[in-house]
């Protein structure tokens, strides 16, 4: 399975291409339309929120609810570009050399792109790197949630951090079931499921946004019903902990990546990192502590899947830093294009797709088949070997 996506920020739409899902599994557009809103909501976003109210239009590769087994088109249709029609217009006549932004932004893509691809309106560059690539792949993402609905895998996102806020900690086991979990992430407008931590952070985006200023914060994605023996170890790019940091760090303005306890096992020594193997006859294999995040050698184990990202603050800022214009060499005050104070809510939805394709693809590499009823076939041929083992 693969996808690539086209589209700028404020051009006609975004697109996406979906290629190897295997015929027979359902499709809600419904399902799409309710990630791509939770991906739009969140304290301390901006005004392009209110413009945009996105819907997932697909063209292709799915009929009556179903996968046809051919590709899947999605298109995601940008309000906003009824405002920018000229500005974003395909043909030369239209050009205006008075519209070009020639100030790079501090923390954007700007300057590296227009030295890379040789352009002197950097508008070329900031609508395609934009954030706003990510709603398309949250379609994609929530596409690949359906495929693993039919076998019980859930992935979930929660923010645990804004600003150094941090949201206390808590255990699946002990604490919270799936559900309740779920039910407390998506009351909190922060997505934080620790209420007295989610008051202290819509306090501190209210400080930052006063100030003219950005927050960024750390975001968690848990897949639980995961088997065991996704990804693989005997080539470097076909370990899933590799591949998910990857899709992590693709997303705009992520800037690390943990498993499980992730950079705190420098802090303790092996014996209180790594988990004890366990075995009982009901539930075969498992850790008894699941310090690894549910991934050892490049392979899932069977537990929960526990991955961080941070995301850095929003760089375009209400009191904006210092940039030099590229054609005048002039010092200047960064241009401020339309921005949130906090856009970390937002994000951990991103993440949650992003975490949700990887492992679709890794699933139907294990278990693969042009159909559905050939991928429900190997999944439980698999089953009954894992539990023979």
């Amino acid at each position: 399975m693969r996808f690539l996506t086209a589209g700028e920020s404020h051009g006609p739409e975004l697109t996406a291409i979906i290629e190897g899902v295997p015929s027979g599994f359902s499709i809600s557009i419904e399902e799409i339309n309710q990630a791509l809103a939770n991906r739009q909501q969140g304290y301390g976003r901006g005004q392009r929120m209110q413009i945009e109210q996105d819907q997932v239009q697909i063209r292709s590769g799915v009929r009556f609810g179903k996968t046809t087994g051919a590709p899947i088109t999605l298109v995601i249709v940008n309000k906003d570009y009824q405002n920018w029609q000229k500005i974003m217009s395909v043909h030369e006549s239209d050009l205006n050399t008075q519209r070009k932004v020639t100030k790079p932004r501090p923390g954007h893509a700007d300057l590296n792109g227009g030295v890379k691809y040789n352009h002197r309106d950097l508008r070329n560059i900031l609508e395609r790197s934009s954030a706003r690539e990510t709603a398309i792949r949250v379609a994609v993402g929530a596409v690949a949630k359906q495929l693993l609905q039919p076998f019980n895998i859930t992935i979930l996102s929660h923010v645990i951090n804004i600003g150094g806020v941090k949201s206390r900690e808590y255990s699946l086991l002990t604490e919270l079931t799936t559900e309740q979990l779920l039910t407390e992430v998506a009351s909190s407008d922060v997505r934080c499921f620790d209420q007295s931590s989610a008051t202290a952070m819509k306090a501190a985006i209210d400080n930052a946004k006063e100030a003219g200023d950005s927050l960024g914060g750390i975001v968690e994605v848990i897949a639980l019903g995961l088997p065991i023996g996704l990804g693989s170890h005997v080539h470097w790019d076909r370990k899933l902990d590799g591949r998910l940091a990857q899709a992590i760090l693709s997303i705009q303005a992520f800037k690390g990546v943990e498993f499980g306890l992730g950079f705190a096992v420098a802090d303790h020594p092996g014996s209180l990192v790594h988990d004890e193997i366990i075995y009982a006859k009901d539930t075969g294999f498992r850790r008894s502590t699941n310090n690894a995040g549910g991934i050892e050698g490049g392979m899932t184990t069977g537990e929960p899947l526990l991955v961080k990202g941070v995301m850095k603050p929003i760089p375009t800022l209400y009191k904006p830093l210092k940039s030099v214009d590229i054609e005048d060499k002039e010092s200047y005050e960064a241009s401020i294009e339309r921005s949130d104070t906090c856009a970390v809510p937002a994000a951990s939805i991103v993440a949650e797709h992003v975490v949700s394709y990887e492992l679709a693809q890794a699933f139907l590499e294990k278990f693969s088949g042009d159909s559905f009823s050939e991928v429900l076939g190997q999944f439980q041929h698999y089953q009954s070997q894992v539990k023979g083992y």
